[in-house]
């Protein structure tokens, strides 16, 4: 197995010297022609680490890309988003003819500074996807995904004035937000396997809740959940919104819940053995979320049974 080059690329004009590209139009903020990128640096595969965001719209053939340790095939038009920091991997065959075609879009975190972009992006959980978990566009949505990269291109590379970094932040907040709403899109149209998830998850707290080994293990972490699943944990927390109306987090404490009103409602154990049995360490956090959910305490909640 070859070894695996890891790059790190702190500047976009770092970026386009190692990519063979002319100097950047302008160096926070670049858009790129897939089909410009003739070889990527190194042979074999190769990992990518960005000090600037990326989102690409592309397609290539005879390449795998990986994000951590998931793989995801390309060959279909699809967006894929990444913060600065993330490692992406790129993997093509010994030999193949690699074609891509699409746009790239890197930005700078500088770009956003003393604008409340700058804070906002944080909302935008794809940014932590997984490479599994892209963005499938309609052919109607990718036109309108590109003309937008397009009309940042075309700001960029005209002359420069006070209200550029404007219109560029309102074009790219356009982006991001289209880019919301089709993935809610998604969640909702591939009812098959986003809900094949749902079930999994189920599955998933059944079984651990019903585990007798639950006081020592404690409560299910988000994390611990998505890893179990397959999926990242903004995927994750982002999907069940669009199903269910729920995070992650608040899945899980509904499913303690009803674990909890089981146990009260038909066992005499006390709250303090029903907390550590569920896996709480501190009977007073499992009370307050109780109470929280349910505006009863679980002794309130035990004594309207009787």
């Amino acid at each position: 197995m070859p070894n695996t080059q890891l790059y790190r690329i702190k500047t976009i004009s770092e970026y386009h010297r190692v990519m063979g590209f002319p100097k950047p139009a302008h160096p926070l903020i670049s858009v790129i022609n897939m089909e410009d990128i003739v070889h990527p640096p190194g042979d074999g595969p190769i990992s990518l680490v960005f000090d600037f965001y990326s989102i690409s719209l592309k397609r290539m053939s005879n390449a795998k890309m990986k994000y951590g340790q998931q793989e995801y095939d390309f060959d279909e038009g699809v967006m894929f988003f990444m913060a600065p920091n993330q490692v992406f991997g790129i993997e093509v065959e010994r030999g193949a003819d690699v074609k891509r075609s699409g746009w790239l879009l890197l930005v700078h975190p500088d770009f956003f500074w003393n604008t409340h972009l700058a804070k906002t992006i944080k909302k935008y959980e794809y940014f932590s996807y997984s490479v599994h978990e892209a963005l499938h566009l309609s052919d109607k949505e990718e036109t309108m995904m590109i003309n937008i990269m397009h009309s940042i291109q075309h700001e960029y590379n005209s002359n420069i004035d006070k209200f550029s970094q404007d219109v560029i932040i309102s074009q790219l907040e356009l982006l991001l937000t289209y880019s919301e709403r089709f993935y809610n899109r998604q969640f909702i149209t591939r009812k098959i396997s986003n809900h094949k998830i749902l079930d999994r998850l189920e599955a998933l707290l059944t079984a651990y809740f019903n585990d007798e080994d639950l006081a020592e293990k404690g409560l299910p972490t988000v994390q611990y959940i998505a890893g179990a699943l397959n999926v990242s944990p903004g995927y994750l927390s982002s999907l069940l919104k669009a199903l269910t109306g729920q995070s992650t987090q608040q899945f899980i404490h509904n499913k303690v819940l009803d674990k909890a009103k089981e146990k009260l409602s038909t066992t005499d154990l006390s709250v303090s053995e029903i907390a550590y049995a569920l896996g709480f360490e501190h009977p007073q956090s499992f009370s307050k979320l109780f109470k929280t959910k349910t505006n009863l305490s679980p002794l309130e909640f035990r004594q309207s049974f009787n």
